[in-house]
């Protein structure tokens, strides 16, 4: 499925939705991994605390576009972990094959 234009922002060009999202402002701790060895059940806290957030956020959508569009490889964007962007990213690919 290609990504909408008014998602999708050429590479030359700063996307404006970031400043709305939920992530700028709260500390952005919970989407990214910390620098240092993370558990499993750490890791599930965190990411479920960065998803919570990403669930009130007026531009998930279009911050998961972005990271798709990207292959952003780091973080939660859009509600969406790396290993889960990955999925997605094959499963639209698969689709486009097939129409």
């Amino acid at each position: 499925m290609p990504v909408p234009q008014s998602i999708a922002t050429p590479p030359h060009v700063e996307p404006t939705w970031p400043g709305d999202a939920e992530c700028r402002r709260t500390n952005a701790i919970h989407f990214f991994p910390p620098a240092h060895f993370e558990r499993k059940d750490e890791k599930d806290l965190r990411e479920g605390q960065a998803r919570s957030l990403c669930r009130a956020c007026p531009v998930q959508r279009a911050c998961l576009e972005y990271s798709l569009a990207v292959q952003e490889p780091h973080g939660i964007w859009g509600g969406l972990n790396e290993l889960e962007r990955r999925r997605e990213l094959r499963r639209r690919a698969a689709l486009a094959a097939t129409a």
